[in-house]
């Protein structure tokens, strides 16, 4: 017999009421659950999921007038405004009925009860309460796809044998549901491979969820991820799912996994343990079913050694370890992306097609691209929108580090903050023999933001 009416929690003050429910419903329910103190209602409700509950308007304090059936209907729809209640009575009428209706329950029925007529209504109680289930977290995921749609992505392109070589491990590793962890410098297109790598997948038709680990605020890492309930915190002024139950069934893709602190890499990895989330200001578990994607540009392996990142949380990230070749180390593909963007910035702003001179495609190639292929986009969009001509030359593009440091008067000191940093990192680490843990001690930084800045600089 199919067991279609989920889990259900039966109130009532009469133990021959409980009896008789349990037999009735437990070739019917995946559980039952059974309850005579209605002063449990609280702690039930609030720490486990019901998909109905059954709940007696008479105990033993008042016998007759539905007055406690009312409170404690009241107090369950505080706890969980979705909830399904159907209220149970022996001394029913249509009066009390629709107020039991008005108060917020599902449903109403008679004791002692006729079988089919029980069954009935949890039936149709069932029903409602699936169907509300799916209504808000379609809700709740129209809204992580909305951002998404509003929020479109470049391409990943390459013909150079480095990118090659990428796309055919992406296309073996994405027929699998193996997490990955992809490496690369900022702007490499992290999440745009993850992204290449969900649509390649069995969970294509299903969501992609994006988050940017390094915006993510430690007061709000757990409702950010895991969802709250409603007053849970001061902002907390409706329910909202998190970025793992938005991604349920789907792909969930952590960028700058590298920039969580220890405390929250701890709470990370319990998820991804247990499979479950449980929302800020509930104790219910719910299970997830997530693809997982994280990216980095720190280096997690030497993190782990200093201590600053967890060597079992590492493990759960990386079944599968992708490395994105900077855009320096294949500027063969520099052409290809090129085509690619000035095309888009054409239909984007409504201009004639442009093309770049082979002056200006030399420049492109020469230059070391600190910022990837993002800074070589937003290069290529600068130049499309200032440019009147339909032909780009080298002259149209310009980078920083072409500029000379600003200098005031005779002095020789620089007043390029940058540079000087620069300058600062480089003497400490020749003097360190490259000693990353030294250098980083004398500079006062940690070894993740020593790495950033050699990372920015290109040391």
């Amino acid at each position: 017999m199919e067991k279609n009416l989920g889990r259900i929690l039966v109130i009532d003050d009469n133990e021959d009421v409980l009896f008789s429910a349990k037999m009735l419903l437990r070739n019917h329910a995946k559980e039952v659950i059974m309850e005579k103190n209605p002063k449990k209602i609280p702690f039930l409700v609030s720490n486990e999921d019901f998909d109905i509950i059954l709940l007696d308007m008479n105990f033993t304090e008042d016998i007759t007038s539905g007055k406690e059936g009312f409170y404690w209907l009241k107090e369950i729809l505080k706890y969980d405004p979705s909830a399904v209640v159907v209220m149970i009575t022996a001394y029913g009428d249509v009066e009390m009925a629709v107020q039991a209706l008005k108060e917020g329950a599902t449903d109403f029925v008679l004791k002692p009860w006729q079988n089919e007529k029980l069954l009935a209504t949890l039936s149709a109680a069932s029903r409602l309460r699936h169907s509300q289930k799916e209504v808000s977290q379609l809700k709740q995921e129209n809204r992580f796809l909305t951002s998404e749609l509003n929020n479109p992505q470049p391409i990943i392109q390459g013909q150079s044998p480095a990118m090659q070589q990428l796309f055919t491990i992406l296309d073996r590793v994405a027929k699998t549901d193996a997490d990955v962890l992809l490496l690369g410098e900022n702007g490499t297109g992290k999440e745009v491979l993850a992204r290449a790598i969900h649509q390649r997948s069995g969970r294509a038709d299903k969501v992609f969820v994006s988050v940017d680990m390094g915006a993510v605020t430690e007061t709000l890492f757990e409702s950010e991820l895991f969802g709250h309930k409603k007053g849970a915190f001061t902002d907390a002024k409706e329910d909202r799912i998190g970025r793992f139950e938005a991604a349920n069934g789907g792909t969930l893709f952590l960028d700058e996994i590298g920039n969580l602190s220890p405390s929250l890499q701890a709470k990370l990895l319990t998820v991804l343990q247990r499979r479950e989330i449980i929302r800020v200001g509930t104790n219910k578990p719910i299970p997830i079913n997530v693809r997982l994607i994280c990216a980095t540009n720190m280096p997690l392996k030497e993190m782990v050694l200093s201590r600053e990142f967890r060597q079992d949380l590492l493990y759960r990230i990386n079944t599968v370890e992708l490395n994105i070749p900077p855009l320096r180390n294949r500027t063969e593909d520099i052409p290809v992306l090129a085509e690619h963007f000035l095309s888009q910035y054409a239909q984007k702003y409504k201009q004639p097609l442009k093309r770049l001179l082979d002056n200006a495609l030399n420049k492109l190639k020469k230059y070391s691209w600190p910022g990837n292929v993002r800074e070589l986009q937003h290069a290529l969009e600068r130049a499309s929108i200032m440019s009147d001509n339909r032909e780009l030359k080298a002259e149209d593009f310009f980078f920083m580090e072409e500029h000379e440091t600003v200098t005031f008067g005779n002095a020789p000191e620089a007043l390029n903050l940058d540079s000087l940093e620069k300058d600062a990192v480089t003497k400490v680490l020749q003097k360190h023999d490259g000693n990353i843990s030294k250098a980083a001690k004398e500079l006062g930084l940690s070894r993740g933001a020593l790495y950033r800045r050699m990372e920015k600089y290109a040391l």
